[in-house]
């Protein structure tokens, strides 16, 4: 997830650079800074020990 969100903020901020035309390109951006809050945000709760989504470690 933080992969993807790493993707896909790095996207969002060349598309528009790249293809002027492409509309979406704030969308993409906001999608992948979101996953990789969220992301961070289950690393680090799994790693302080918390169970999330009922597996001990979240990798």
């Amino acid at each position: 997830m933080i992969v993807l969100g790493i993707i896909l903020t790095v996207l969002g901020l060349l598309l528009p650079s790249i293809a002027p035309t492409f509309a979406f390109a704030h969308i993409v951006f906001v999608i992948g800074i979101i996953l990789l809050v969220v992301g961070l945000v289950l690393l680090l709760v799994g790693r302080m020990g918390h169970a999330v989504g009922g597996r001990r470690h979240y990798y």
